[in-house]
């Protein structure tokens, strides 16, 4: 699958412990799929996979509807069922040439870095994007490390497919991404556990495009 780089502007990777009382998950998607977002990563480490199952399905749906690419975290096999677009693969789950063998040309995946080298790695072993954190901290991946932003630009630098930030970004320090070479910031909290999803996605979109 050809990549649209423009999909990975807002980047919306979901987190159900973010979620206030009363609002579930797809209702939240759909929410900042209005404002805009381009792409939804479904991340369920913890889950029952027969949940997980329902999500996706619902989920894909709804990304359809909006135009949007639909990623699963870490299952592949889950990614051909639904449909979806691709699959993500952090540095402790599945290697990206494995899921490349499982997924072949037609599915997008993603992978992640923390340095130059793993950034170059990713990318010779067939990575369509990499998603590079944790910028500024995490309040969902307690064991995220910190990525200096000087060595996120040189990531940008190092490798010719888009790069997504990640790790804390919200409306606040959103801005000090912009002159990297960045497609694009991957958002958690900020989106999943705001009172309106729609208006801050509105609001991270705003600021990127400034």
């Amino acid at each position: 699958m050809k990549l649209n780089r423009e999909k990975l502007r807002l980047y919306a990777v979901t987190d159900r412990s973010c979620l206030p009382p009363g609002r579930s998950l797809s209702e939240t998607v759909e929410q900042v799929l209005q404002a805009g977002v381009g792409c939804v990563q479904l991340r369920e480490k913890q889950a029952d996979m027969g949940f997980v199952r329902e999500e996706a399905y619902r989920l894909k749906e709804l990304c359809d509807r909006y135009g949007a690419l639909f990623i699963i975290n870490d299952y592949p096999q889950l990614v051909l069922e639904v449909g979806a677009s691709g699959v993500h693969v952090g540095q402790a789950d599945m290697a990206i040439e494995r899921a490349r063998e499982m997924l072949g040309d037609s599915f997008l995946i993603g992978g992640s870095a923390h340095s130059v080298a793993e950034a170059r790695k990713a990318q010779e072993a067939g990575a369509d994007y990499m998603g590079c954190g944790a910028v500024f901290g995490s309040v969902t991946k307690r064991d995220a490390g910190h990525l200096p932003l000087e060595e996120l630009e040189r990531i940008c630098g190092a490798v010719s497919i888009p790069v997504v930030a990640i790790g804390g970004i919200n409306r606040d320090n959103i801005a000090r991404l912009s002159g990297m070479g960045l497609a694009g910031a991957a958002v958690v909290s900020a989106l999943f556990g705001a009172e309106d999803p729609q208006r801050e996605a509105e609001i991270l979109l705003n600021e990127i495009n400034a």
